[in-house]
C-alpha cells in the first residue's frame, strides 16, 4: 500500500497570526470555516496569558487567539482552503 503525500498546505500554508492579547506569533490555517490549525511554538506557549492560567494541563484554546484569528478572516489575511 503506497502512502499518499499530503499536499493540502501546498494548497495552502499555514501564515503568521498574532494573538492581539499577549502578541505572539502563531501559524494558522483554516481548512473550513468550523476548522482550524494552529501550530504554537515554545515561545507563543510561554506568552499565551490563557494557556498559563490553565491550572488543569488540560488547555481547551485561547479565546484571545481565536477572536485575532476570526480578525485576520474577516480582513483577508486569512484564508479559508477552498473557498
Amino acid at each position: 500500500m503506497a502512502i499518499r503525500a499530503d499536499n493540502r498546505l501546498l494548497d495552502e500554508p499555514m501564515r503568521p497570526v498574532q494573538c492581539g492579547t499577549c502578541e505572539a506569533w502563531l501559524k494558522v490555517r483554516k481548512s473550513s470555516w468550523q476548522q482550524t490549525s494552529i501550530q504554537w511554538d515554545t515561545n507563543a506557549s510561554a506568552r499565551c496569558v490563557e494557556r498559563s492560567a490553565c491550572a488543569d494541563d488540560l488547555f481547551r484554546g485561547c479565546g484571545a487567539l481565536r477572536d485575532s484569528i476570526d480578525r485576520a478572516v474577516a480582513g483577508g489575511g486569512i484564508p479559508v482552503a477552498g473557498e
